[in-house]
């Protein structure tokens, strides 16, 4: 995993959201487990305590859970893993539209600049 973090949010909710976008990606799937603590604190470059807050995030967002002894696993709730998705999609989209509209662009060059992107000529 990527170990650069920007200074804009906690490092715990940018573990959170690479490993959301790992399940969205399908690098991560229902059922699969997850590093221990330990595991996953040498590999981010943070503190296991850090990493326990990330766990604890993602159960409370039903992306993971605990199984006691057995440790951490991506949910096998597919309903819930669909709606990270949608989630996750509806976010970015949001925070470029909101972007785009404080440069100054009306909706209309925004749909304009999404349809020369996603259909170039």
């Amino acid at each position: 995993m990527n170990q650069s973090y920007n200074n804009t949010q906690p490092i715990y909710l940018q573990i959170v959201q690479r490993i959301s976008r790992q399940v969205i990606r399908g690098e991560l799937k229902a059922g699969d487990k997850m590093l221990s603590v330990r595991e996953m604190a040498l590999q981010c470059g943070v503190n296991p305590n850090t990493v326990q807050r990330v766990y604890n995030e993602l159960e409370q967002l039903g992306i993971a859970e605990t199984r006691r002894g057995l440790g951490t696993f991506i949910t096998e709730n597919e309903k819930r893993l669909l709606q990270l998705r949608e989630d996750l999609k509806r976010e970015q989209m949001e925070d470029f539209i909101k972007d785009m509209k404080e440069m100054g662009f009306s909706a209309e060059e925004i749909l304009d600049g999404l349809r020369e992107t996603l259909f170039p000529n």
